[in-house]
C-alpha cells in the first residue's frame, strides 16, 4: 500500500504515491476503500464477485477527473451496492475508465463512513527525477520522485 492517511481540523486526509498516473489513482482508490472497512473485514476474500466498468469524465482536468473518479466509487458503493474491492484504471484526455471487482456492499462491515471527496487542499502532482515531495504530516514519509502524489481530504 502506497497510502497514508493523516488527520485534518475535521476530516481526515489521505497521500498516495506511485510510479504512474495509472497506479496512483488505483492506490488513492484502494486507499480509501481500505480506510472504510473493519480492520478484521476483507471483502476480498469472502463474498461473490462482480466485475464491470466505470468510467468518469474528466473535463480535461486531471484533479477534477480523479475527484470524480473517487465519488463514483462512492457513489457506488453506498448508493449502488457495489463495494469495490480492485480496479485497473486506464486515462484519456476525456475520461478516468475502471475496469472493476466488486462486492455486494452489506457484506463489507464498514468502520467509516466516507461522505464526500473534497476539493480543498487537494493536490495532484507529477514528481520530477531527484525531486522531494515532504511527507508534512505525522507518520506519512517524504517521496523522491521520479513518480506522480496525491492529496485528498475526505469528509467523514
Amino acid at each position: 500500500m502506497s497510502s497514508w492517511v493523516f488527520p485534518t481540523t475535521a476530516d481526515v486526509g489521505i497521500r498516495t504515491f506511485s510510479q504512474s498516473l495509472k497506479g496512483l489513482i488505483e492506490e488513492t482508490t484502494a486507499g480509501i476503500q481500505h480506510y472504510q472497512i473493519l480492520k478484521s473485514d476483507n471483502p476480498e476474500n469472502n463474498p461473490p464477485r462482480s466485475t464491470g466498468t466505470w468510467a468518469v469524465p474528466t473535463g480535461g482536468d486531471m484533479e477534477r477527473g480523479l475527484v470524480r473518479w473517487l465519488e463514483e466509487v462512492l457513489y457506488r458503493g453506498y448508493g449502488e451496492g457495489q463495494w469495490l474491492v480492485d480496479s485497473s484504471i486506464s486515462i484519456s484526455e476525456e475520461y478516468v475508465t475502471g475496469h472493476v471487482t466488486w462486492v455486494d456492499s452489506d457484506l463489507v462491515e464498514r468502520e467509516i463512513e466516507v461522505k464526500a471527496i473534497t476539493m480543498h487542499e487537494l493536490i495532484l502532482m507529477e514528481v520530477e527525477d531527484g525531486e522531494v515531495v515532504l511527507g508534512e504530516h505525522h507518520g506519512v514519509p517524504d517521496f523522491e520522485g521520479p513518480g506522480w502524489m496525491s492529496q485528498v481530504i475526505l469528509d467523514i
